[in-house]
């Protein structure tokens, strides 16, 4: 990346050298999420600057090919291992790192692919606690590996949050808003770990809603063009209610978070993953005379991704990935930018 709003560049560049606490990660595979698109035409331009030129890419998977002299064998680390790269870099020091929750450091954390070089590269330096050891069926599947660090993470740990908030359940309804890559996994999460609540898919696409209804979804609607009325009465036509008690937004357009307020009855939680938008609106009444709670929800922390590493190796978690090369890798951008992507597109090297 040489500059924002500017197609990347194909070049070579040298294998970085790695620090004693470091391993070196033989890139094999590099998911491409719309945040990948949003930085290079400079949606994080403020918030996470970066060194120009610039390697993107934050979901990857590969094999150790170096180790560096300090690594613990307690790390349980060996050249060859097949590891998925936490792509949340904490500084380790601040209060939210010492509660795990390093993605949302507070001091000089970093976010790899948004600083840090990243995973379009076919070589990267890691520090090797955040590099996790997959063994087991995963490891023979790299490019269904990378996407589990942020399209397979961040709305799994919104589920979370709904279910701690206790919005799921039997007799609940929950719908999941935008079924891109990370809405594809989240209908499963809501399934997994809704404890017998409906699932309701929206989204603006008749394919990726048929995809919503193979991954476990329960309804789909298409909300293109579509009133938040209509879509209360097909909600009621195929629920029996025109409210829903949660919602987890994967899109994060201010339409998508719009609709989901307007369809939360009374006590419901809307949670956001999704980052198209850079803000939203809603009604204060409505807000606050119906008691309803609005939750940001950001990637994942360590133990989110070894939970959703586990599910993915016990077959409980279908994947919608399509393998693509890395010459193509400007078209694959701007498909991401137009919202014609079904699924994950996943970069594989070698």
């Amino acid at each position: 990346m040489h500059g924002y709003r500017e197609p990347l560049r194909i070049e070579e560049v040298p294998v970085p050298g790695i620090e004693p606490d470091e391993i070196l990660v033989k890139v094999t595979a590099a998911g491409m999420c719309r945040s990948d698109y949003q930085l290079v035409d400079g949606y994080f331009k403020q918030v996470f600057p970066v060194e120009l030129p610039y390697i993107p890419g934050h979901e990857i998977a590969g094999q150790v090919a170096d180790i560096g002299s300090a690594v613990p064998r307690t790390a349980g680390l060996s050249e060859g291992d097949v590891v998925v790269v936490n792509p949340s870099w904490g500084d380790g020091t601040c209060r939210q790192c010492h509660e795990g929750n390093e993605q949302l450091c507070s001091g000089e954390g970093r976010w790899v692919g948004f600083g840090p070089p990243g995973g379009f590269a076919e070589y990267m330096a890691v520090e090797y606690r955040h590099a996790i050891p997959v063994r087991g069926n995963g490891a023979s599947a790299p490019e269904l590996l990378a996407p589990l660090t942020d399209a397979g993470l961040t709305p799994y740990r919104g589920l979370k949050k709904l279910r701690a908030a206790g919005k799921l359940g039997p007799g609940r309804t929950v719908a999941v808003t935008g079924i891109g890559g990370l809405g594809s996994y989240a209908v499963q999460y809501a399934r997994l770990l809704g404890g017998g609540a409906t699932v309701v898919a929206l989204g603006r696409t008749d394919s990726k809603l048929a995809v919503a209804v193979e991954n476990g979804a329960d309804h789909a609607i298409n909300t293109r063009e579509t009133s938040a009325e209509a879509v209360q009465d097909e909600l009621e036509r195929v629920t029996g209610r025109r409210t829903v008690d949660a919602v987890l937004d994967c899109a994060g357009a201010e339409a998508s978070v719009a609709l989901g307020f307007d369809l939360l009855g009374p006590e419901g939680v809307l949670a956001s993953v999704g980052l198209m938008s850079d803000r939203v609106e809603h009604r204060l009444f409505p807000f606050v005379g119906t008691e309803l709670s609005y939750l940001g929800s950001f990637w994942g922390n360590h133990n989110d991704l070894v939970e959703v590493l586990a599910l993915a190796d016990a077959g409980r978690i279908k994947h919608n990935v399509t393998r693509v090369k890395l010459e193509d890798v400007n078209e694959n951008l701007e498909a991401l930018g137009k919202g014609e992507v079904v699924g994950r597109q996943v970069i594989v090297f070698g």
